[in-house]
Order: structure tokens, then C-alpha cells, then sequence
């Protein structure tokens, strides 16, 4: 058997309509983690659906009950060929956002996979029961194609919180270090920069979100008798947020602000254009950091964003100067800014320029992960992605969002590798969320291309474009 002939096993399960009747099963669980009741249904997920398939196929798997206390469980699961083999880590997340059932279109639903020409529909689809659904059936492929054999060993690693901040997740990594450790992760989540071009990001902007208050008075004053007598929260606010970031969007706070992109991410950034796809809203060009082009704005840099802004009753206004206002505020930053210290910063900034009356409260908050884009790796997968498709992949250093990322690249120490099945207007997270037909085909191809060039150690094999990198210590030769 060969290369061709998993991958030809892949398009096969889509062909077939096999693939989508995996899916149409995954979806029907309705594994909402942001709802109370929802830990009987993540747990079947894993219990009912996933590990039969793994055990089936010769995987040992079990339940890991989650750290933390009221969240959901974790499946791991394991299949060794030989030590002498390199290990992968992949991972998914069996959870979902809330389906929002009546906001659907006439004719779909969430809990079901609904095919509309190139699109289907369902909660999950995208995010990403759809993506690891992918993943499971390339390995399928090459397994068959190998005669029973991957060629490398692997490690799977399920949770069922990820909607809700991977509750756990850090610990039970901290945790299972040693029984975790692989050589390299590659996982799928997320979109890629289009739907017409595969794509391989390598981590995440991290991400903190705050509030600011102006707490000034109890109750609110006439407006005609206290106007110019009494300090506007509202007035204070916006001006506090303005000595903050512009109105072109530059970050005014210097503690926030990131290290210049380094030359590896600009090359790699250098041919890459975001927005123009069909149903994108047009990017403002002369919006953010001056000097940097859009592509590195959202890949490169920091933006400092207004989530909402309340003072006031909005719905109702009267003539009264109000006595409170806030704002959530989010960060998106790259690898370098010092986010852990952000309360410190932004105190300092406010009271150095005399909102000393805004209060702070930082709610939350997910590092950033970069690998080095001249990683082996990371060039080893270009290569087999570029051998399958035809086409050269995009490169993104990192994601413009965020993903717990750190989890495998700080906590278990290895070089992260995402390759999406998604594209940016899949609706994640919102009413109507899809997959595209084609897409979901190629991504197949891929990953069991992918995955039949981690089993091949023969230096004169054809498809040496598919040459492992050097594995040193296994889980411990990074090159972040």
C-alpha cells in the first residue's frame, strides 16, 4: 500500500456518505457545557461514541474524571507500536456552544446535520466535533492502508469543557506530563485563513479580559441643575479608555504594547492577505498599529478592544447625569507581552494620567503560544501538505484567536502543529454554524497524508519530502 492509497481511503469515507453518518451521530449529542445539566450528556460523548470507535480500532482508553470539581471528564487514549517510533499528541474537544435552537434557519437545526449543497449545517459541524471527526477517519485510513499499522505511535487526548475555558485541563496535563509527553501535537481547530487554502497555524494570541468602573455617586442628578457641577462617569470613562487606545485603534499603553514582529513572522506573513471572502466585512486598512501591514495586525501584534460600554439607562434615557459606568475590555496579544502583570500596568497608566477614580477588575485570562516558523516541524508538515494538495500552504505563526495552546506547548513542552478544516464564515459559535462540503474532503486528504508521513522511515522512499525530523529525547527536542 502507499501514501496515495490512504488518502484515496480518506476521500473514499466522504465519498461513500460514511463520513457524514459519523458526523450526523456526533452532532445529535447535545453536549452544551455551558449548561448545568449537560455533564450526563459529555460524558456519552466520550462513553458511547468516541471510545467504542478508538477501542475498535486498538486504542486503550479511558475516563479521567476532571480536576476540577463540576466539570467534565477527559478521554485519554493510547495506541504504542514501538519505541522506537515517534509519538503524536492530538487533541479535540467533545463540548459545544449552546445550540440556540429557535435562531436557526427554516429547515435546520443544531442537533442534526443538515446538507445544503457545499454546506452543512449543525452545532459542532465547525467546532469541532466536524474537525476531529476529520482527524478519527484519516487515521481510519491509514490504519487500513497500513495493514492494521500507523507507523508511529499516538496519544489522544479528549475534553469536554474547552467552551467554557478548559476547566481542568492545565492540571491534568500538569498532572499526566510523563504519560502525555509526545514528540509533537497536531490537532485541528479553529479556521483556516480561507476556504480555498490549507492551512497550518502554530499557537494562539493569548487573550485577558477586564472591566473598568467609575463608581462616582449613588443615585443619578438632574442633569439641567447638576450639569457642569458633578462629574459624568460616562464622560470620565470614555476618556480614560481613549488614553488607552486611539481612535484609530493604536495601543496608547506601553506596557501593553508587544515586541517588534520578529523577521521569522514577518517573512512568513509576507504573502498573506486577510478578509476579501464572501460574507467577510472589509478590513479597515488605516485601522491599527501604523506600519504594520493588516496581516500582521491580526497575527503579529496586540489589539485593545471595547466589548461594551454601559452608563446610564440606554434603553430609557432621562435628563440625569448617572452615577456609574463600565466597560469590558479584552486584550488579544502575541507572544512576549506582559499580560500576567496587566492589572499593574493599566493601574499605572490611569493614575498617571489622572483616573485614579477608574477601578480595574481583570477577569480572565489564556497565554500566547508561538512555535518558531523555521521549526522542522513545522517545515515538515508544510511539505506533506503541499505534496497533497498541490498547493502551497499558508503559514500562520499563530491563530488571531485563542485556544489553550499553552497547555501543550508550556505545560507538556512540545511543538504545536494546527491544521483547520474550518474557514472564517462557518458561523462558530453562532445560529447556522457549517462545514463546507470540500473542505471537509480535503481535509481528510490531508490529515491521512499527514498521517501516513509520520510512518515512513525509509530515506529512499518516493514521497521523501515526508522525512520526519530528527527525533532527540523523545518529547524534548523543541524548537520553540
Amino acid at each position: 500500500m502507499t501514501r496515495d492509497t490512504a488518502i484515496q481511503y480518506a476521500a473514499d469515507q466522504y465519498d461513500s456518505g460514511c463520513f457524514l453518518e459519523d458526523l450526523q451521530r456526533r452532532v445529535a449529542f447535545r453536549t452544551e457545557s455551558q449548561e448545568a445539566d449537560s455533564g450526563a450528556r459529555l460524558r456519552a460523548y466520550l462513553e458511547d461514541e468516541i471510545t467504542p470507535t478508538l477501542t475498535s480500532w486498538g486504542f486503550t482508553c479511558r475516563i479521567v474524571e476532571n480536576p476540577t470539581a463540576g466539570a467534565g471528564p477527559f478521554l485519554i487514549a493510547h495506541r504504542h507500536e514501538d519505541d522506537a517510533l515517534p509519538t503524536v499528541l492530538t487533541y479535540g474537544h467533545g463540548d459545544v456552544v449552546r445550540g440556540y435552537d429557535a435562531q436557526w434557519r427554516d429547515g435546520l437545526g443544531p442537533w442534526r446535520v443538515t446538507v445544503a449543497g457545499d454546506h452543512w449545517y449543525g452545532r459542532g459541524t465547525a467546532d469541532n466535533k466536524g474537525q476531529h471527526s476529520i482527524n478519527l477517519a484519516a487515521l481510519k485510513a491509514v490504519l487500513d492502508a497500513r495493514g492494521g499499522r500507523l507507523g508511529f505511535n499516538l496519544k489522544l487526548l479528549f475534553e469536554t469543557g474547552e467552551e467554557v475555558g478548559s476547566p481542568g485541563l492545565h492540571a491534568l496535563c500538569a498532572q499526566l506530563r510523563d504519560e502525555l509527553t509526545a514528540d509533537v501535537l497536531i490537532a485541528s481547530d479553529g479556521p483556516r485563513l480561507g476556504a480555498q487554502h490549507p492551512t497550518v497555524f502554530l499557537g494562539s494570541r493569548g487573550l485577558v479580559n477586564f472591566r473598568l468602573d467609575v463608581k462616582l455617586r449613588d443615585g443619578g442628578h438632574h442633569s439641567g441643575n447638576w450639569g457642569g457641577l458633578l462629574r459624568n462617569p460616562g464622560v470620565v470613562l470614555a476618556n480614560a479608555i481613549a488614553s488607552m487606545v486611539d481612535a484609530n485603534g493604536q495601543i496608547l499603553v506601553e506596557g501593553l504594547r508587544p515586541p517588534p514582529v520578529p523577521a521569522a513572522v514577518r517573512h512568513a506573513l509576507a504573502d498573506i492577505v486577510v478578509g476579501g471572502n464572501p460574507g467577510e466585512p472589509e478590513v479597515d486598512a488605516d485601522y491599527g498599529e501604523p506600519g504594520l501591514t493588516p496581516t500582521e495586525r491580526v497575527f503579529g501584534w496586540n489589539n485593545l478592544e471595547v466589548l461594551a460600554f454601559r452608563t446610564g439607562n440606554p434603553e430609557k434615557p432621562v435628563n440625569a447625569i448617572p452615577p456609574h459606568a463600565f466597560a469590558h475590555m479584552q486584550i488579544r496579544f502575541v507572544v512576549g507581552t506582559d499580560w500576567q502583570n496587566l492589572e499593574q500596568i493599566v493601574r499605572r497608566h490611569l493614575d498617571e494620567h489622572g483616573f485614579g477614580m477608574v477601578d480595574i477588575d481583570v477577569e480572565r485570562g489564556m497565554p500566547a503560544t508561538r512555535v518558531d516558523p523555521e521549526n522542522s516541524w513545522v517545515q515538515w508538515a508544510l511539505r506533506s501538505l503541499e505534496q497533497t494538495t498541490g498547493v502551497q500552504p499558508v503559514l500562520l505563526p499563530n491563530l488571531g484567536g485563542t485556544l489553550p495552546n499553552d497547555v501543550f506547548a508550556d505545560v507538556l513542552g512540545m511543538p504545536t502543529l494546527w491544521v483547520p478544516h474550518s474557514y472564517p464564515g462557518c458561523s462558530q459559535h453562532a445560529p447556522d454554524e457549517h462545514l463546507l462540503g470540500p473542505v471537509v474532503r480535503e481535509g481528510l486528504c490531508i490529515m491521512a497524508g499527514l498521517f501516513w508521513d509520520l510512518g515512513v522511515r525509509d530515506p529512499n522512499a518516493p514521497n521523501s519530502a515526508s522525512l520526519l525530523p530528527r527525533i532527540v529525547a523523545k518529547g524534548h527536542h523543541h524548537e520553540h
